[in-house]
């Protein structure tokens, strides 16, 4: 004799669908989270470089007002060795700023794995339900 097939009420389907579509949705929160933490670690560098920069920045900028200062104070040779050493520092201060504002310009923060995901899901959702 074959076993009874059990039938499950509408209500009860329902139930666990929406049970299953809570599941997901905390998944994919999870996913987002992960992925946003990966691109922080990936700024990580660049906001280093765009720091070091900015840092080399200020000394250029303390040198070239030192330049002034020996310009204003004493003869030629003094302020404008400290002058050609401030322009220097200021280059090398715009190569670092530069580089690190490029790489922080490429990086994606929106998460785009769990919103893909998110849609997948709801798709799926949608089709359940029909």
């Amino acid at each position: 004799m074959p076993a009874p097939q059990m039938q499950r009420s509408v209500p009860e389907v329902l139930q666990d669908i929406i049970g299953n579509i809570e599941q997901i949705i905390r998944s994919e929160f999870r996913l987002a989270k992960t992925e946003l933490s990966e691109e922080a670690c990936k700024a990580a560098r660049p906001a280093r470089t765009l720091g070091v920069g900015l840092l080399i920045g200020f000394y250029g900028l303390g040198l070239l007002l030192l330049a002034i200062v020996y310009g204003l104070a004493i003869i030629m040779s003094i302020w404008l060795a400290a002058l050609i050493v401030g322009a220097v520092l200021a280059v090398i201060a715009s190569i670092f700023i530069g580089s690190g504002t490029t790489k922080l310009k490429q990086l994606n923060p929106t998460p785009d794995k769990a919103i893909r995901s998110m849609e997948e899901n709801v798709q799926w959702a949608k089709n359940q339900i029909k």
